[in-house]
């Protein structure tokens, strides 16, 4: 049960005075929640400012710059109110100083508030925007307007919140004071000598001071008052995963004894030697399912540095020990390549292998349903379907999800309800700074594979301003005609009135245009809105060179395998993160021939945009490039947070708060050892966090023992 002292914070946003329907839609969208009745006073609470509005300086009228927000001291001269039957016109107030006049100028406002609050001939202070129309200067709806007599009441510093359409700062700065009232007095869940080593203020005392700054210096991240806040954010994410990983440690796992005959003709077969990172991560893995504790392990690996041989490996111990292994898969496309990989691999080891999605149906699903059941389905690829209430497994003993950046705790912890507990390895080919991968994994030991295999080289990258588009299709037509495979990927599907960006369906037709007429038909299409049998078809018949050139969107980032495609250009590259331009870039590269990827960009560059192509000019190497773009982008935009499932933080930015990430762990793991059920004084102060941070399935484990 929640503490009764959290109940006023867990009221709905509604709740608050003066927030109708409307309002608490548009609180929702500003706090991130799914719904107005999932929004709390607890969200407005924890919503931190981003910037800082300082009215403290004095300007005068004639020499105020335009566009600034200013601070004036004026005198009311006269009213001149909207003309009868034109509504839409403005309603103007004349103010001067000694330098000039200034129009105060009010759409939609009342006569009668307007000259209650502008008295003619009263001094007033006036706080807002300025702006120039015909060399006289005007203020659109003053953001402030108070006496002389209340020039003590002007707010002099002013924090700035995300806004959305039909949200005015007023206002939200007024529901956030109403939420702050509800704050309780919590007890201290912060351990003592960090809070003395780092000058840490009370919680409430810090939520107080963020809401209030007296200077620009005041919202920094590197504040006591920052890093308190982001350290409890971080507690409580570290504090979940800890707690998920004590419940699925508490479950018994299954140990994998086997001799490794099955590996061994895997390995005898395999075209290629592992690389001495695949062999250190097969080792770990083994050691891991051989214990009688679950593994819980993340293997990261760059583009194309060999995962699915070493999942493979793994795959066919839990085999000959008698048990099913499991491959999961975000896509359709990629569970049936995966298949493609694997059934071959198999093969050698004479391992009967299935593949399961959405696109069985009637007796062919019913035989695949039976053969799982029975057992003689060994190893089953798929997609979400693999964990329907319809499947069950005979003995499954090993789980391997792949892409874990799409899947989030959620799925890994549905995945261990299926009632059977089996080993757990995820895989990304997303290289993850380490902060990250503590903060989305904390739950998980990691292996990374870091080496390309032999034999593949470099990939030539270069970037391209888009006015030379004429010499890259050339080249591109060149390469097609002399037989090889290209990408040119898209950032839209369709044009948009919106933006300016090419779509890919405008630069499908246009480069099957500039191919002529006996290249046209080697040009395809792929995007996210075409149904799954018509991109499989596309991609199989790129696969297999019917077609030389895929136009497609990003729907191709992940785990789409032509090892003969050389050439990938990707159009309005400055619009792309780091990571998925690298991920993009991996798709060729992957044979034995030379490969290079144009990078087409519309200038001129900003800063990020231009850093951000610098960096992948210099190096290939996955690890660093995500470090960087953790550092140019901040956490929240570099997986993706909101589609992956992975923590996107409000109070901690990982890009600066990484030592606290550290220490959150240490404590989460500490206090649990000590403390497994949270009963004690600082367990149930922790308890309080995990609510205030609603992190709600944390709460439920405990419950659950």
């Amino acid at each position: 049960m929640r503490p009764l002292e959290l109940d006023p914070l867990f009221k709905t946003v509604e709740s608050l005075p003066g927030i109708g329907p409307k309002l608490a839609e548009a609180l929702a969208r500003v706090t991130g929640r799914e719904s107005p009745e999932d929004t709390r006073a607890l969200d407005l609470v924890l919503l931190p400012p981003h910037g800082l509005i300082d009215r403290s300086r004095r300007s005068e009228i004639a020499t105020t710059p335009e566009g600034v927000i200013a601070t004036l001291k004026v005198r009311v001269d006269r009213h001149q109110p909207s003309l009868p039957g034109r509504r839409s016109a403005p309603y103007k107030v004349y103010v001067h100083d000694e330098t000039g006049e200034l129009a105060l100028t009010f759409f939609h406002s009342k006569q009668a508030w307007l000259e209650k609050l502008l008295p003619v001939g009263e001094t007033v202070l006036i706080s807002g925007k300025v702006e120039w129309f015909n060399g006289r200067p005007s203020m659109v709806h003053p953001d402030h307007v108070v006496s002389e007599a209340e020039a003590d009441t002007f707010p002099l510093v002013e924090p700035v919140y995300p806004l959305t359409a039909g949200l005015s700062p007023k206002i939200l700065r007024r529901s956030i004071e109403a939420a702050l009232d509800l704050l309780p007095e919590l007890p201290e869940w912060a351990d003592p000598h960090l809070i003395t080593r780092n000058s840490f203020p009370e919680f409430s005392e810090a939520v107080r001071q963020l809401h209030h700054p007296e200077a620009a210096s005041d919202i920094e991240p590197l504040t006591p008052v920052r890093r308190r806040l982001a350290y409890d954010e971080l507690l409580a994410g570290q504090l979940s995963l800890a707690l998920v990983r004590q419940t699925l440690r508490k479950l018994p796992g299954k140990p994998v004894l086997a001799e490794g005959k099955y590996r061994q003709a895997i390995l005898a077969a395999l075209p290629f030697s592992l690389t001495a990172s695949q062999e250190a991560a097969v080792r770990e893995i083994l050691a891991d399912m051989a214990g009688t504790d679950r593994m819980l392990r993340l293997l990261q690996g760059d583009v194309g540095s060999g995962k699915t041989a070493v999942a493979m490996l793994a795959m066919a111990d839990a085999v000959e020990a008698g048990g099913q292994a499991v491959l999961m898969a975000p896509t359709e496309i990629l569970a049936r390549q995966h298949y493609a990989t694997i059934e071959k691999m198999a093969a050698a080891a004479g391992i009967e292998v299935a593949v399961l999605t959405s696109r069985a149906k009637g007796r062919e699903r019913t035989d695949l349903l039976e053969r799982i059941a029975s057992g003689a389905a060994q190893i089953v690829i798929g997609t979400h379907a693999l964990f329907q209430d319809s499947v069950v497994y005979a003995n499954l003993t090993l789980a391997v999800v792949d892409e874990q950046h799409r899947f989030g705790v959620h799925q890994r912890l549905r995945l261990t309800a299926k009632g059977t507990v089996p080993h757990m390895l995820v895989m990304t080919a997303t290289p993850i700074p380490r902060t990250l991968v503590l903060a989305a994994f904390g739950d998980m030991d990691v292996s990374k594979l870091t080496e390309k295999p032999a034999g593949r080289q470099p990939i030539a990258t270069v970037t391209i301003p888009d006015d030379r588009l004429g010499d890259v299709i050339d080249r591109l037509k060149k390469a097609v005609l002399d037989g090889k495979k290209a990408y040119w990927i898209c950032p839209l599907v369709e044009d948009s009135d919106e933006s300016d960006l090419m779509s890919v369906e405008s630069r499908h037709a246009s480069l099957a245009k500039a191919f002529g007429p006996d290249l046209a038909s080697a040009v395809s299409l792929v995007h996210g809105r075409m149904t799954s049998d018509e991109k499989d078809q596309a991609m199989s018949a790129f696969k297999a060179g019917q077609t030389r050139l895929l136009v497609a969107t990003t729907v191709i980032e992940v785990g789409v395998d032509v090892p003969d495609a050389t050439i990938m250009v990707i159009e309005h590259a400055e619009r792309f993160g780091l990571a998925q331009l690298h991920q993009l870039r991996g798709r060729v590269g992957r044979g034995d021939g030379a490969s290079s990827c144009i990078l087409l960009y519309h200038g001129p560059l900003g800063e990020t945009a231009e850093a951000r192509l610098k960096v992948l000019r210099e190096t290939e190497d996955g690890f660093r490039i995500a470090e960087e773009d953790l550092k140019l982008r901040g956490e929240g935009e570099v997986l993706g947070t909101r589609q992956s499932g992975l923590p996107g933080f409000r109070l901690a930015d990982l890009s600066v708060h990484g030592d606290l990430l550290e220490i959150a762990r240490t404590d989460a793991r500490n206090v649990l050892e000590t403390d497994p059920g949270l009963s004690g004084p600082r367990g149930a102060a922790l308890r309080m966090l995990l609510y205030l941070m609603r992190r709600d399935e944390a709460i439920r484990f405990l419950r659950a023992g």
